[in-house]
């Protein structure tokens, strides 16, 4: 745990170990997810065409599009803001991981849901619903989650060091520079949600429920 750390200089230590140990529990929840959507009874296929359905009719309402870019902002930024905020307490050694395998979980179980119930169509649906998302969200979630895993390390070593000598914890100009590329790119990749993502769902909605 201790090489996780974050210090200043030359020696400072690789981000890389942080990287792929969260990549491993990211796809352990994906593969959890997978698992448990195979038992999810055959009534969750009705819910989610009706869901579906009501979700086209929204599109239509011109009341609904202040509701749809707060929708679109809370599920861009969730976990990214969580994986950012963490970085600033220890218990973010513990909850980080435990974060990344809830996300992975909870988009491949979205996912699998959506091919269980459609077949070859959920496929293309879940590209719709999932695609454009997850090509923003991923890549961010890992630029702020890796040295948030780091910070909440030197945190941890530092409250529960018990009386060892700990280099103390910076957050550095690039810490705050990637947090601000992050943002902007999550902030991008909503309006960008808000403009293309529905008509593309939009048509693969009306190839399946039509």
């Amino acid at each position: 745990m201790s090489g996780w750390k974050q210090t200043r200089g030359r020696g400072e230590p690789s981000s890389l170990p942080r990287l792929l140990f969260l990549a491993l529990l990211f796809f352990g929840g994906v593969i959890l997810g997978q698992v448990l959507a195979g038992r999810v009874p055959d009534s969750t296929g009705a819910e989610l065409e009706r869901y579906l359905s009501g979700f086209v009719q929204l599109e239509r309402d011109v009341q609904s599009t202040a509701r749809t870019a707060l929708s679109a902002l809370v599920i861009y930024l969730r976990y990214p803001v969580l994986a950012f905020l963490l970085g600033f307490a220890s218990l973010g050694v513990v909850l980080l991981p435990c974060l990344t395998v809830a996300y992975g979980f909870f988009l491949s179980f979205s996912v699998c849901c959506f091919t269980a119930t459609f077949g070859p169509d959920g496929v293309l649906l879940a590209l719709a619903v999932f695609g454009l998302r997850c090509l923003v969200t991923l890549p961010c979630y890992f630029l702020l989650a890796v040295p948030a895993l780091g910070t909440s390390a030197g945190l941890a070593a530092v409250s529960f060091g018990r009386g060892q000598r700990c280099a103390p914890v910076i957050y550095g100009r690039s810490y705050w520079l990637r947090a601000a590329v992050a943002f902007g790119i999550l902030l991008l990749g909503v309006c960008l949600e808000l403009f293309l993502s529905p008509l593309f769902l939009q048509l693969v909605l009306e190839r399946i429920l039509i």
